[in-house]
C-alpha cells in the first residue's frame, strides 16, 4: 500500500465543500459564533424596543399592547435557543472539546453539520413566526417564551405558535444530535493518558452539559407535541373544558426549563476556570471538587422544577420539598465561587480583557445567586413571583451571565482561533460600557420588583417611572458596548496583530494552549493519503 502526500494548495474544498458541507468542528464552530452574533443582534434589537417602550409610562410605539407581548416572546426565544446556547455549546464545544482531549475532531463529524443546519432551519421558522397571524389581529406569538397553554393554545389560533413549536423541535433535535456527538467524543476519543480526572475543567462541564441536554429535552418535545395536537387535532392534554390540565404543561416544561436554565451557566463556569486560572497564572483551586459540583449541579439541576410554580396552588408539602431542594443547589455553586476566589487569592494576576470578563461574570453571577435563594422561599416568591424582581434575578443569571462568559471566552480564544490578537483598549471599552450598561438595566429592577410593577406590561403606572427611565437608559448604553465589539472585531481582522504561541504568556498552561490542534484526518489537508 503506497503513500503519497499532498501538496499543499491541492485538492483544497470550495466555498460550498467547506462552509456548507463541512466535517470539520473549527469550521463548524465558527459557524454557530456567526449564527449566534448574527442571532444576538436579532434579540439585542428586540430588548431595545422594549426598553425603549418602557422609558416613560403610556404606549410610545406599540399601538397594540399584544405587539409588545410578540416581542418579549420573541426576545426571550433567540437569547435561549439561538444566541446563548450555539455560543457556548455549539461554538466554543466543537471548537474547543475535540482539542483539549486530544481526538482529531468530534464523534460523528457528519451529524454535527446536520446540528447545525437544523438551528438555522429553525431559526428562520422562529423569525418567519413573526410575520404571520397569531392572536386576534396581532402577527407572531405572544404568549411569552414559556408558551402556556391555555393562551398559547385557544388563545392564539393563528399559525404563529405552530411555526415557534416547529422552529422548537428543531432547535431540540439539533441539541440532542450534538449531545450525543459530545458524550460519545468525550467518553471515547481522549488521548491516551487523559482519564476523566485529568481532563479541562470546560470539557467536563459540556460532558455535564451534553448529559442534561440528553434528558430534559425530550420532556419539552413532548410537552410542545401535545400543546400542538390540542391546538390542530382535538386532544385535551391542556385544555381544561375536555378534562386537561394546564398545569400538567407547566411541570413539563420547567422539568426542561430549570435544567436548561443549567444548560445556558455550566459551559460558562467551565470558561471562567480556564480564565481566572491562567490569568492568575495558577493552577484552578480544587480541581476535583470543581468537576463534582458540576455534575452535582446537573443531578439536583433536575429535582427543583417546580419552584417556578409555588404560585399554582401546591401542597405545602411540596412546596417545602422544593424550598429546600432550591437552596440545595446553592451548595455547589457556592463551592465554584469560593474556588475561583482562592484560584485568584495570592495569585499574580493580570486583568486583560478576558480577565475582566471572567471576574465581571462572578461578582454578577453571584449577585443573581443570592436573589434566586430569596425566589426560593415559597412565602416571598408568591409576592414577587410575577415582578420585575423576576426579571431582574434572572438576567443577572444569564445576561450578565452567561453572556459575559461568552465575551470572556471569546477574547480570550481569539487569538487561537483566528491567529490574530484583539485590542486591549477596544476589548475594556466594551467591558466597561457593557458592566456600567447591563447593571443600569437590571439593579433598577429589584426595586420595581420589590415596589410591585408586574412584568409582561407595555404600561405602567407614574409611579414606575423613575427607575424605569434608568434601565432603559442602560439598555442604550450596552447596546453601544456591543457595538464597540464589532467594531474590536472588525479591527481585529483589518489590522491582523499575529499572536503567538502562547499570547497570553506563561500563566496559559490549560491544554488548549500548550498543545498543538490535531488536524481532522477526514479533512482535505496536507496529510499522508492511503491508496
Amino acid at each position: 500500500m503506497s503513500q503519497t502526500t499532498l501538496t499543499e494548495g491541492e485538492h483544497r474544498p470550495g466555498f460550498a465543500a467547506r462552509w456548507l458541507f463541512s466535517t470539520n468542528h473549527k469550521d463548524i464552530g465558527t459557524l454557530y459564533l456567526i449564527l449566534s452574533m448574527l442571532s444576538g443582534i436579532l434579540g439585542t434589537g428586540l430588548s431595545v424596543a422594549l426598553r425603549m417602550e418602557l422609558q416613560e409610562p403610556g404606549l410610545q410605539f406599540f399601538s397594540d399592547p399584544g405587539v409588545y407581548n410578540v416581542v418579549v416572546s420573541a426576545h426571550g426565544l433567540v437569547m435561549i435557543f439561538f444566541v446563548i446556547m450555539p455560543a457556548l455549546i455549539g461554538g466554543f464545544g466543537n471548537w474547543f472539546i475535540p482539542i483539549m482531549i486530544g481526538a482529531p475532531d468530534m464523534a460523528f463529524p457528519r451529524m454535527n453539520n446536520v446540528s447545525l443546519w437544523l438551528l438555522v432551519a429553525s431559526l428562520v421558522l422562529f423569525v418567519l413566526s413573526m410575520f404571520v397571524p397569531g392572536a386576534g389581529d396581532v402577527n407572531g406569538h405572544g404568549g411569552g417564551w414559556t408558551l402556556y397553554p391555555p393562551y398559547s393554545g385557544e388563545g392564539q389560533p393563528g399559525p404563529a405558535v405552530d411555526f415557534v413549536i416547529l422552529s422548537i423541535h428543531l432547535s431540540g433535535a439539533s441539541s440532542i444530535l450534538g449531545a450525543i456527538n459530545f458524550i460519545t467524543t468525550i467518553f471515547n476519543m481522549r488521548a491516551p493518558g487523559m482519564t476523566l480526572h485529568k481532563m479541562p475543567l470546560f470539557a467536563w462541564s459540556m460532558l455535564v452539559t451534553a448529559f442534561m441536554l440528553l434528558i430534559s429535552l425530550p420532556v419539552l418535545a413532548g410537552a410542545v407535541t401535545m400543546l400542538l395536537t390540542d391546538r390542530n387535532f382535538g386532544t385535551t392534554f391542556f385544555m381544561p373544558a375536555g378534562g386537561g390540565d394546564p398545569i400538567l404543561y407547566q411541570h413539563l416544561f420547567w422539568f426542561f426549563g430549570h435544567p436548561e436554565v443549567y444548560i445556558m451557566i455550566l459551559p460558562a463556569f467551565g470558561i471562567v476556570s480556564h480564565v481566572v486560572s491562567t490569568f492568575s497564572r495558577k493552577p484552578i483551586f480544587g480541581y476535583l471538587g470543581m468537576a463534582y459540583a458540576m455534575v452535582a449541579i446537573g443531578a439536583i439541576g433536575f429535582v427543583v422544577w417546580a419552584h417556578h410554580m409555588f404560585t399554582v396552588g401546591m401542597s405545602l408539602d411540596t412546596q417545602r420539598y422544593f424550598a429546600f431542594a432550591s437552596m440545595v443547589i446553592a451548595v455547589p455553586t457556592g463551592v465554584k465561587v469560593f474556588s475561583w476566589l482562592a484560584t485568584m487569592w495570592g495569585g499574580s494576576i493580570r486583568f486583560a480583557t478576558p480577565m475582566l470578563w471572567a471576574t465581571g461574570f462572578v461578582l454578577l453571577f453571584t449577585i443573581g445567586g443570592v436573589t434566586g435563594v430569596v425566589l426560593a422561599n415559597p412565602g416571598v416568591d408568591r409576592v414577587l413571583h410575577d415582578t420585575y424582581y423576576v426579571i431582574a434575578h434572572f438576567h443577572y443569571v444569564l445576561s450578565l451571565g452567561a453572556a459575559f462568559a461568552i465575551f470572556a471566552a471569546w477574547y480570550y480564544w481569539f487569538p487561537k482561533m483566528t491567529g490574530y490578537m484583539m485590542s486591549e483598549t477596544l476589548g475594556k471599552v466594551h467591558f466597561w460600557l457593557m458592566f456600567i450598561g447591563v447593571n443600569l438595566v437590571f439593579f433598577p429592577q429589584h426595586f420595581l420588583g420589590l415596589a410591585g410593577m408586574p412584568r409582561r406590561y407595555a404600561d405602567y403606572p407614574d409611579a414606575y417611572a423613575g427607575w424605569n427611565l434608568v434601565s432603559s437608559v442602560g439598555s442604550y448604553i450596552s447596546t453601544a458596548g456591543l457595538l464597540v465589539f464589532f467594531i474590536a472585531v472588525a479591527e481585529a481582522f483589518a489590522k491582523k496583530r499575529v499572536a503567538g504561541d502562547n499570547p497570553w504568556g506563561p500563566g496559559a498552561t490549560t491544554l488548549e494552549w500548550t498543545l498543538p490542534s490535531p488536524v481532522p484526518f477526514h479533512q482535505f489537508s496536507a496529510l499522508p493519503l492511503v491508496r
